[in-house]
């Protein structure tokens, strides 16, 4: 699609905006902060709670229930997430208690949580494989009304599945910010500092946007995150706005680096709603981004790691 005028984008009904949960370890006036933060911004919707690691536990059930008041006070639509990996018993029985709650909708990023929240409305996170309408069809069944697209799937599969789902359930899809791209029962972070997993020193509080590795020949190639592997390169389909617009994705997500985020948001919501330019927002973008460079080859059914730019003007400014 050529658009000729980024006043296409507005015209049509724009895609809400939301904030994927924090993926990484950060100290609790650090998370009290940051939401207190984002409470001002023209995000739609807010996804809450800790997705890698149980471990981490600086920000308890009740704090995170009291950011969720807050930014629903403020106007947010507020989504609890699941664990991603459950590995022990506590884990299980935390995910129970996560999913009796009655007052906010709950995000599964396991099947385990799918299958407890049977006849309750809830989002399917990226970690859940969803590949084909026909299991958007089953899990609609259960009570599924949102899911968020797999980070592998390219604009050719979303194609598909915009074509055959059910009306009504809404697609989500991550628009920037680093990939996760694998979980382990092994913690990667405390092996680099020589540790088990078990006496692991809770070494991720160093590192804010996880801890980048690289190759033999000095190329950045990956992000540790505790027990979660997630791309060096931050994905950001700013540029492909308008393609996201043509499939009628519902809701656009931002996963937050520990920087900038307020900037960023403001970013694709001036796309969205202010006419502004997409070249001069990627622009923009490339200065906010977190060491390591942008990427959106999964978009394009390629190498997720690849950077495809489109020729200049194929959105006017």
């Amino acid at each position: 699609m050529t658009i000729k005028n980024n006043s296409d984008l507005i015209n049509k009904k724009a895609p809400k905006l939301s904030l994927g949960p924090v993926q990484y370890y950060w100290n609790r006036e650090t998370i009290f902060n940051f939401y207190k933060h984002i409470e001002t911004t023209q995000v739609d919707i807010v996804y809450l709670g800790e997705t890698v690691c149980s471990k981490r536990k600086l920000i308890k059930r009740d704090d995170w229930l009291e950011i969720a008041h807050r930014l629903q006070a403020a106007g947010k639509e507020v989504v609890l997430c699941s664990m991603t990996l459950i590995e022990a018993n506590s884990e299980l029985a935390a995910l129970k208690r996560l999913c009796s709650n009655l007052e906010f909708m709950i995000e599964a990023n396991d099947i385990s949580a799918v299958q407890l929240l049977e006849g309750k409305s809830f989002v399917t996170g990226p970690a859940v494989n969803i590949y084909n309408p026909q299991t958007l069809n089953v899990l609609s069944k259960q009570g599924l009304k949102r899911w968020v697209l797999p980070i592998e799937l390219s604009k050719k599969s979303l194609t598909d599945m915009q074509t055959e789902k059910p009306k009504n359930i809404e697609t989500e899809v991550i628009v920037y910010g680093r990939l996760p791209l694998a979980y382990s029962a092994r913690c990667f972070t405390a092996r680099s500092h020589n540790l088990s997993k078990d006496d692991c020193q809770y070494r991720c509080l160093d590192d804010p946007d996880g801890l980048l590795l690289s190759t033999q020949e000095n190329e950045i190639f990956l992000v540790l995150n505790g027990i979660q592997t997630q791309s060096a390169k931050t994905s950001n389909l700013i540029s492909e706005i308008d393609q996201l617009l043509t499939l009628n994705v519902d809701i656009l997500r931002i996963n937050p680096p520990s920087k900038h985020i307020g900037k960023i948001i403001d970013i694709f919501y001036k796309v969205l709603h202010e006419n502004y330019c997409t070249n001069d927002a990627n622009e923009s973008l490339q200065k906010l981004m977190p060491n390591g460079g942008s990427c959106n080859g999964y978009w394009y059914g390629n190498s997720g790691m690849n950077n495809y730019i489109l020729k200049r003007g194929s959105v006017a400014c």
